[in-house]
């Protein structure tokens, strides 16, 4: 059965002392990226009981510390409208009741103030429950943290305890969506949950995303807090790289700017107002994890990764980066170029964690002197879990109420479990059956889905159309075109040649091997031309194929950019549709294992 379009919102019709370890690179998350691939977004016990270890510094030679003034940052990360619990290592973790009781909890313990800053990724890629409310209730739920200085209409106001970040999903739906979910006004499926929709009540800020025509920001490029009298500014940013892994028409006439100059240009401006203490918010980060032989190092760490980059070229004026988009933690301090000590956080996802950040400003110099961070797990069964924010819960109820009747419509039986964990040469389970269902959903030759869209597993059992919106979050449409063996050659190069790390798209009526050259290399990898099948037939470079592939793919989304030069284009239905299609479809309970569609060469 498909789902009716008036039942899915347009968005889904279209992403010092030291304690801590060595850093090292991190694939994006995001349509392009599989984290089930990539070992352990999430981590393990023993990840998150390193994040939890202190990073302290303290400037050098400062004096009078009872004249400090101290408050706290709280920072959250990629949300993903997750605003119920989930499971984690067996035990009951987040949701966002009770991330809100962690976060009030330490704002209670702060000696002066506390300010939350989220540092992207708020909505998109999210479960039913906000996904299907165009995700107005994860802006209610920060809403309802909000202190009585923010307001809808004084976004900006000194005194509001809360400040938004743009990451790349928020740009899923391009920048209408995006300004009307943050300023206010009914989406064309709504009412939802709130009637007339006002928007957030907290500012997000922005340095480096501008209209192409007139270089003007989207957004405030930052906001300056007033902690006891004394100004406090927080500059937001998101990866650069955002139009590569956003479908184009979610950023089309928006320019994305070099991170690190469009913050120090943001911070020299600031400076020159009379601001010390600076607080960077990025979309942007890597993957932190504890040396086997020495867990607890002391010294500066050094990140890899784009992030790193970015925080080497930073003014010494930065004092705290929150950062995101890799879905794991980073609790460290990094020299800038000029050896200047920043501190870099970040706290997994999906509100399973918060960086509890304390810093202190010397009123004389109006600069951040001590500043030290941890990074906590917010466990629903110990601590302020116990008691989850009674308001916020209400909430998550009205908002899971809500879409109940779809969600929890039994699609199939699933014989066993059916996951995204791929065999080395990049073959998956899941991949396999979505990529059959898009195949069958437009009757080509062949289907590739790329990686990245595939965002979670389906487990043994019931199979619920939630289950399956939570796999396939993004409601985009499959694209029927034309390629030609030659193109297709080029179009599997691409999972090596111009990518940030290997993006094996998941295959139906095609196999091949590939060469792994240099694993250090990617542009090296390529695949056997000699190897490639369709549907059991060599491939013939000079012929033509029909493919499908989704309208994210289509549109050059991955750097496949082979797919932009298809031809006979022809619109089909939203790639969950497909998906639902084809498992009623299947013989009871249904199955689907890796089959040897991708191999390495020997």
């Amino acid at each position: 059965m498909l789902v009716p379009r008036s039942l899915i919102p347009a968005a889904l019709l279209v992403a010092g002392c030291l304690t801590g370890g060595p850093v090292g690179a991190a694939p994006d998350i995001h349509q392009g990226h599989d984290p089930h691939q990539s070992h352990g977004a999430e981590g393990d016990p023993a990840l998150r009981a390193a994040a939890a270890q202190a990073v302290t510094w303290q400037r050098p030679g400062t004096a009078n510390p009872e004249s400090w003034v101290h408050f706290k940052v709280l920072g959250i990360n990629d949300f993903h409208g997750q605003l119920e619990p989930r499971t984690l290592f067996g035990r009951p973790v987040g949701g966002a009741a009770v991330l809100a009781a962690y976060l009030q909890a330490a704002a209670a313990e702060a000696p002066r103030d506390a300010l939350l800053v989220h540092a992207g990724d708020h909505v998109g890629a999210s479960p039913p429950v906000s996904a299907l409310l165009q995700d107005e209730p994860s802006i209610s739920f920060l809403n309802l943290l909000t202190n009585r200085h923010c307001s809808y209409r004084f976004k900006l106001h000194p005194l509001c305890n809360v400040v938004g970040t743009l990451g790349n999903h928020e740009f899923d739906e391009g920048s209408g969506e995006l300004l009307r979910l943050l300023e206010g006004g009914n989406h064309q499926d709504g009412p939802f949950q709130e009637d007339p929709w006002r928007g957030a009540r907290y500012p997000t800020v922005n340095a480096n995303v501008v209209w192409a025509d007139s270089g003007e920001p989207l957004l405030p490029p930052s906001v300056v807090k007033r902690v006891r009298g004394l100004p406090v500014a927080i500059i937001g940013a998101v990866l650069k790289e955002t139009p590569t892994i956003v479908t184009p028409a979610g950023v089309a006439g928006l320019e994305f700017l070099d991170e690190a100059d469009a913050i120090n240009a943001e911070v020299e401006r600031l400076r020159r107002q009379g601001v010390e203490a600076i607080i960077v918010s990025i979309h942007q980060g890597t993957r932190q994890s504890p040396s086997s032989d020495d867990p607890t190092p002391v010294g500066p760490v050094v990140l890899d990764g784009a992030i790193g980059e970015i925080v080497r070229r930073l003014d010494d004026a930065v004092d705290l980066v929150v950062s995101g988009h890799a879905h794991s933690y980073t609790n460290a301090l990094v020299e800038n170029d000029n050896g200047t000590p920043i501190l870099v956080t970040q706290a997994f996802s999906a509100s399973t964690a918060y960086g509890d950040i304390d810093l202190a400003l010397d009123p004389r110099s109006r600069d951040i002197v001590y500043k030290s961070a941890r990074i906590l797990t917010t466990w629903a069964d110990e601590g302020p879990g116990l008691a989850p924010d009674a308001e916020v819960a209400a909430l998550v109820a009205d908002a899971a109420d809500t879409v109940a009747p779809l969600v929890e419509r039994v699609v199939g039986v699933a014989a066993t479990d059916i996951t995204r964990a791929a065999t080395p040469a990049g073959e998956s389970a899941l991949g396999n059956l979505i990529a059959d269902a898009q195949r069958a959903a437009m009757g080509t030759d062949i289907a590739l889905m790329n990686p990245g869209g595939i965002r979670d597993d389906i487990l043994a059992g019931e199979v619920t159309w939630g289950e399956l919106f939570s796999v396939q979050p993004f409601g985009n449409d499959l694209v029927r075109m034309t390629l030609s063996g030659e193109q297709l050659i080029a179009l599997l190069n691409q999972q090596w040649a111009g990518q940030p790390f290997a993006r094996i798209m998941k295959p139906s009526g095609l196999s091949y091997s590939w060469h792994e050259n240099d694993p250090a290399t990617l542009a090296d990898n390529q695949v056997d031309p000699v190897s490639i099948l369709v549907n059991g037939t060599p491939l013939n470079p000079i012929a033509s194929y029909s493919v499908t592939v989704n309208s994210f793919m289509a549109g050059g989304g991955d750097n496949f950019s082979v797919l932009t030069e298809g031809t006979d284009l022809v619109i089909g239905p939203v790639d969950l549709d497909a998906l639902i299609v084809h498992i009623e479809n299947l013989p009871q309970p249904f199955d689907a294992a890796p089959e040897g569609r991708i191999s390495v060469a020997p």
